[in-house]
């Protein structure tokens, strides 16, 4: 027997050679694909992505490429061929999605990177998993859909499960998506100061289903996401400047001279602070005990304590000027007018 003759041999439907070419295909795969990755990686050596891909994914895809063009040539079973087709689906559906999940999560890290946003990198976190998990699942339907599922079905009782799972789930839904509102429409960050529902205290962590919040007597509150999207919030971060009103009086027995100079008094203290500007200073009103001084000025800072340390600033220099010039703050007092019934004269008394 001749060396044509064996090659025409056939065994289950194939000859020798279409076994032959076969099994020359996979080995000529495995021989050349390290071969291809280390040109492609010498190559590209300064691109990450494209490195990364051809170390992780070119071997498998040439792979299965072989493996394809290799089945294709040959004559089989219907019950074999369908086997290895499936396997075939299931292995290139797995490392396509695969694939996708790292390009994906490569692409929203390295913009994060480039930002240089820490704080918004770690909130991107939770984002990517639920993102991921929805990249799978799509991969899942894709797949179950080439297999000769009905898919149609299968997303109908999805639906109609989701449903049930969102009714029994709801708050936590709500929390979730409110996740989502704080992250891109961004309300607050951590770090920033916020006032809620008489509550105050600096953001330090914010996540999925809630967010953790430093009051100032120092315990921590944890907070439901839905709660501080459907509530009005102060977040003093974003505040540019401080409006700030503070009033006084001083005693019915000023003098007209020493009232003229108390709006010049207060102007000079305010523009000797740093960080302020001044507004306006009066004699507003004649008070029941006192004639009452409106003040306003603007302190650009969102720091509640450098406000403090200037309003401070401010009423220290006011007793020390007023003591100088000889003006006294008022306090609540009251005259009472008393009658003698001897020779029916008013006599009066502060109290």
């Amino acid at each position: 027997m001749d060396l044509l003759s064996i090659l025409e041999f056939e065994y289950f439907n194939n000859s020798v050679q279409d076994y032959l070419i076969s099994a020359g295909i996979i080995v000529i795969s495995f021989i050349l694909t390290p071969i291809i990755k280390k040109i492609i990686i010498k190559i590209f050596k300064e691109n990450q992505i494209v490195t990364k891909f051809t170390k992780k994914f070119l071997a498998p895809i040439l792979y299965l490429l072989a493996f394809y063009l290799a089945i294709n040539l040959l004559t089989l079973p219907a019950a074999v061929f369908k086997v290895l087709k499936v396997l075939y689906i299931i292995l290139s559906t797995w490392y396509v999605t695969k694939l996708m999940v790292i390009v994906f999560d490569y692409v929203a890290t390295q913009y994060l990177e480039h930002k240089q946003e820490d704080e918004k990198r770690q909130r991107l976190r939770p984002l990517l998993a639920f993102f991921n998990f929805g990249i799978w699942i799509l991969g899942i339907l894709i797949l179950l859909d080439n297999l000769g599922f009905q898919i149609t079905a299968i997303v109908t009782g999805l639906g109609i499960g989701g449903i049930a799972v969102a009714l029994a789930a709801q708050a936590i839904l709500g929390d979730l998506f409110s996740y989502f509102v704080i992250f891109f429409d961004r309300p607050f960050e951590i770090g920033d100061f916020v006032i809620f529902e008489e509550k105050i205290g600096a953001v330090e962590k914010i996540g999925i289903k809630s967010t953790r919040i430093r009051a100032l007597s120092g315990e921590i509150l944890v907070v439901s996401n839905s709660t501080l999207t459907g509530t009005k919030l102060h977040n003093f971060k974003k505040m540019e400047r401080r409006r700030v009103v503070f009033k006084f009086g001083v005693v019915y027995q000023t003098p007209i001279e020493k009232l003229e100079k108390i709006p010049v008094i207060v102007k000079n203290l305010i523009e000797e602070q740093d960080i302020t500007t001044f507004d306006r200073s009066h004699f507003y009103q004649y008070g029941n005990s006192s004639l009452d001084f409106e003040n306003v000025y603007y302190i650009y800072t969102p720091d509640y304590n450098k406000y403090m340390d200037s309003q401070q600033a401010i009423n220290l220099g006011l007793y020390r000027k007023f003591k100088e010039e000889g003006i006294e703050f008022a306090y609540p007092t009251r005259t009472v007018f008393v009658a003698d019934s001897g020779n029916n004269n008013l006599k009066s008394e502060a109290a």
